[in-house]
């Protein structure tokens, strides 16, 4: 239920779908002092004036008020899709419409109502502001005879299921249904099992124990206990249930048109499973790293009231069924907001395997890290990481997320680039945050993490958006915390420890989204609803609509950034537990937000994404505003390396932006950032040419114009994400462009991993970097390795931290040519051009007579052969500094023997200062060596690398390249190597 970025605009067009909120009572604090965990901790004391859980009667403090004994014990859960059972807040006895698909119930007074609505109710057109709804009808009440029970109160919950119960002090019912289950299963006490009917029930078949009714053309069976009966009085159904106290009733996929054969076939195959009552689900997953799949398992328990099946009927939402690895559906499907379900009869269990296709810290720079673009890019981040890089950001939870995933963005880029001073700067901004964050002091009322000790929630105050009163919110919030933590713990990962403040990073995973079952503190998964495959938003849910949530991908934020914290913290279980949110969800958001392949949305609502998902349907509307680049934005933004899952259907994209050019009337006017970071997925050209067409565009507030540019500029090298390659590590990409791929993969331990995907291609990367298909720089001098050390907080955070990420330039092809010619597109290779051009050196503005400055890089891998004892390198390359005064070229040859990335004889050449006057000049090895280190090697599978810079000088310069053979001169580097194929 994220209002993300525009908090003055509210509650856009979503009237039909909402209930009122009425006005509701504050808590009261709920203990005193700080709690550490680590060097952190977390106050146990809300801070004053603060307001925590609220909702009817003394809820606010005592939060299993509607709880019976037999409920679970520990944290309540909330963010479910059945929570205002439980969290009372604007129905104070029963509860609002409960979707559980493909039923829906209502709670009464006189039990539990039941309904099946198979016609949506469509707001809007396709070019406005419009919804979808399956709204809840009452088909009949299921009960007790004489019922009359003031509340409802929940009896026990498990993964997917819940159990409403009932009394009266007289009669009790106790019923459970829950996600995929056609049944509802009950036990009464006290009176007669009833079915209450609007009208006369149409009933096609009534003996013994069974009775088949039909209501607004839905077939259901009621089944009582052998040697009972139901009677039909007027507009009810009732049955003694010969003493035994128990029932359940299906509905069949079926309608009253059905052939009485089918329809008596269905009845008879779900009745031998009606007695083996649901009574416990459970979902367990694991990664397989060899094939990057996450295997889910679902399983449901049952107790068996009579006989001794224990197998049960059980229906699949599409992003389940379309990733079934075991089990064969029935030909006849429910109707759901969702689309198709599919339902697997006398299963005790079942499972889905979803492919991971990865996910990066960042895209690499391969069209960033030399020439002009560089230059931008540095421009633009000289602009935002300056100063203090999270001022002018709101300072409650969401904001301050915000601008930590914002400057964490620009840490992975300024340390690709090595610029380590931003690097640092953005760093030690994130730590000083966080720390603050992390640590509660007495009477602190800001920048503070509450644990209310009754709710089992822990709450960052100032909240926003009702992520204290409400409970909202939560995964969206601490989901950008946790990135920024998993970006500081690479190069601190002292500051990650859990005896430092690690612990508080996994006490926000442990409330948003806690894994292990066993935490008394939290309940397990808040926020993520296991069978539906995605977050709720809302921590009541109390709306007609049911529970809700628009921004699917800060959900998705959440589960990369505990894909990246696992595992630079070494926590496994907090890895996978990632992998499973990531893959189901991406596969959910495809189905249920974006309906990619154009199968679960009405007809009639014509649009091709929602901005929401309601519990009964969809609405292309936002809590904040009515534009179009919002509606539909609100699904994209963060745009991280975890983002890589929206291009998985590159058509669809295109479609995704189709319509929103035609709902806006023309391209977006804001949040272009956002919206052409999406495109890029699809058309990066396109996008591309939009940001540089539109340089002063407003960005997004938690976007900038160095992150977006580094994306769209890169994405335009590298392509469309490739899904059909994977790899045997969670930290990689593959992408496509013109048929040829390229392979990415980081790495955040501290050695060297050698990855291999699926295609049976290999890639070794560093420790601590990011490499791709075996081509690597190192900026800033760091050729060597060595070590970074951020400037330390005035909170000491001392360790060693693994070095710069290596930023991937384009590489020529393999060659058994030892003279290397200087190519455009950062090439070396064995043959010459197709016709001159020149590349620009940006100017140095300083002095940097050793190290390299926004080098242009050149690089060939994938060579073989023997180095030529006592050889030497040899260079000619081609410059021209025009009419400047003062200019200096300088030039650096690396030799990486066996495409490690690990650069064995690294040779700095003196620089070469240029004339004022127009022409090239050649520039070679005889300007002198400046240093070099390590000594020749035999050559398998090597790399050279040439970098280009000025050295001084306050002009840029050009470097001569692509020179044909019969054109002269050209710029050549020659290896003192013999090269075989």
């Amino acid at each position: 239920m994220n209002r993300s970025t525009r908090p003055g605009r509210r509650l856009f067009a979503l009237a039909a779908a909402l209930a009122a909120i009425g006005a509701v009572a504050l808590a009261v604090p709920t203990g005193a002092g700080a709690d550490p965990i680590g060097a952190g901790s977390y106050t146990t004391t809300r801070p004053a004036g603060a307001a925590g859980p609220s909702g009817c009667a003394d809820i606010a403090t005592n939060p299993r008020r509607w709880v019976t004994a037999n409920a679970p014990a520990g944290a309540v859960p909330t963010n479910d899709w059945w929570s205002s059972l439980l969290f009372k807040r604007t129905e104070c006895a029963y509860s609002v419409p409960l979707h559980a698909h493909p039923l829906a119930f209502q709670p009464a007074a006189g039990g539990l109502g039941v309904g099946y609505t198979t016609t949506p109710t469509v707001s809007g057109t396709p070019t406005t502001v419009g919804e979808y709804h399956y709204p809840y009808s009452t088909e009949f009440t299921l009960g007790v005879t004489g019922l009359n029970s003031p509340d409802v109160k929940v009896d026990g919950w498990t993964d997917w299921t819940v159990t409403p119960y009932w009394s009266d002090g007289t009669r009790t019912l106790r019923a459970t249904v829950g996600h995929g289950l056609p049944f509802v299963y009950a036990q009464v006490t006290g009176g007669n099992a009833q079915l209450a009917f609007g009208a006369t029930p149409t009933v096609w078949s009534n003996s013994g124990a069974r009775i088949g009714f039909t209501v607004r053309g839905h077939d259901y069976v009621a089944y009582a206990p052998t040697g009972a009966t139901w009677t039909v009085a007027g507009n009810t159904v009732s049955s003694t249930l010969a003493g035994r106290g128990y029932f359940s009733v299906a509905l069949l996929p079926t309608t009253s048109g059905t052939p009485a054969a089918d329809r008596a076939a269905l009845a008879d195959s779900y009745g031998r499973y009606a007695h083996a009552h649901v009574t416990g689900t459970r979902v367990d997953w694991r990664f397989d790293q060899a094939t990057s799949t996450v295997h889910a398992t679902y399983a449901l328990a049952t107790t068996a009231r009579e006989g001794t099946e224990r197998n049960t009927v059980v229906s699949l939402y599409p992003h389940q069924w379309k990733n079934l690895s075991s089990g064969t559906p029935i030909s006849q499907t429910y109707v759901s907001p969702r689309g198709a379900l599919r339902t697997l009869v006398g299963v005790g269990s079942f499972g889905t395997a979803i492919r991971y296709s990865g996910v990066l810290p960042e895209l690499p720079a391969v069209a960033t890290s030399s020439g002009a673009d560089l230059a931008t890019l540095g421009g633009y981040l000289d602009q935002v990481a300056t100063g203090d890089p999270l001022a002018g950001f709101g300072n409650d939870t969401y904001w301050t997320g915000k601008a930590l995933g914002r400057a964490a963005r620009l840490a992975e880029i300024a340390d690709q680039l090595g610029r380590t001073a931003q690097r640092d700067l953005l760093l030690n901004a994130i730590r000083t945050r966080l720390t603050d964050w992390f640590t509660a002091s007495p009477g602190e009322t800001g920048r503070v993490f509450h644990y209310d000790r009754a709710w089992g929630t822990l709450v960052g105050y100032p909240a926003s958006y009702g992520s204290d009163q409400e409970l909202n919110d939560h995964h969206f919030h601490y989901g950008y915390y946790i990135a920024a933590a998993a970006t500081l713990a690479k190069f601190d990962p002292t500051w990650a420890r859990a005896d430092r403040y690690g612990g508080m990073v996994n006490l926000l995973i442990r409330d948003a989204n806690g894994v292990d079952r066993a935490d008394s503190m939290f309940p397990f998964l808040r926020d993520f609803d296991i069978f539906a495959g995605h977050d709720w938003a809302s921590g009541h849910g109390s709306f007609g609509a049911g529970n809700n949530q628009e921004s699917s991908s800060e959900g998705m934020n959440f589960a990369s950034a505990l894909i990246q914290w696992g595992l630079a913290t070494g926590n496994t279980a907090v890895r996978d537990a990632g992998l499973f949110i990531y893959t189901t969800q991406a596969q959910a958001i495809q189905e249920y937000w974006f309906d990619s392949a154009d199968q679960n949305f009405p007809a009639a609502f014509g649009h091709r994404t929602v901005g929401m998902v309601w519990g009964d349907g969809g609405a292309y509307a936002t809590w904040f505003s009515g534009e179009p680049e919002m509606i539909q934005g609100i699904n994209m933004l963060p745009i991280t390396g975890g983002s890589l899952y929206l291009g998985y259907r590159p058509a669809y994209v295109t479609a995704n932006w189709n319509e929103l050019v035609t709902n806006n009337g023309g391209p977006p006017t804001v949040w272009q950032d956002v919206l052409w970071s999406f495109q890029a997925l699809a058309s990066p050209d396109a996008a591309l040419a939009s940001f540089r067409a539109n340089p002063n565009y407003p960005p997004e507030e938690g976007e900038s114009r160095a992150h977006t540019f580094h994306w769209l500029r890169n994405l335009a090298a590298l392509g469309q994400v490739d899904t059909t390659v994977t790899a045997n590590t969670p930290l990689y990409a593959v992408f496509t462009r013109g048929g040829a791929r390229t392979y990415v993969a980081s790495n955040i331990t501290g050695s060297p991993v050698t990855v291999t995907f699926s295609d049976g291609r290999t890639l070794t990367v560093p420790a601590g970097r990011t490499a791709t298909t075996g081509a690597y720089t190192w900026s800033g001098g760091n050729a060597g390795g060595g070590t970074s050390n951020p400037t330390p907080s005035p909170t000491p955070t001392a360790g060693p931290t693994p070095t710069a990420s290596p930023t991937p330039t384009p590489t020529g092809p393999p060659t058994t040519s030892n003279r290397l010619y200087v190519r455009s597109g950062g090439a070396l290779s064995g043959t010459p051009g197709g016709g001159a051009g020149t590349v620009t050196l940006p100017a140095a503005n300083g002095n940097h007579d050793g190290t390299p400055n926004n080098p242009v890089t050149h690089r060939v891998c994938g060579l073989t052969g023997s180095y030529q004892g006592g050889g030497a390198t040899t260079f000619a390359l081609h410059v021209d500094a025009g009419t400047a005064v003062g200019a200096g070229v300088q030039a650096r040859i690396s030799y990486d023997f066996t495409g490690s990335g690990s650069y064995g004889r690294v040779e700095t050449y003196a620089y070469f200062a240029t004339d004022p006057v127009p022409g090239t000049e050649s520039y070679t090895q005889a300007a002198g060596v400046r240093s070099t280190s390590g000594s020749f090697a035999a050559m398998t599978g090597g790399c050279v690398r040439l970098e280009v810079w000025n050295a001084i000088g306050s002009a840029p310069t050009t470097l001569r390249v692509d020179a044909t053979a019969a054109q002269s001169p050209q710029s050549t580097v020659t290896i003192p190597f013999t090269l075989s194929g």
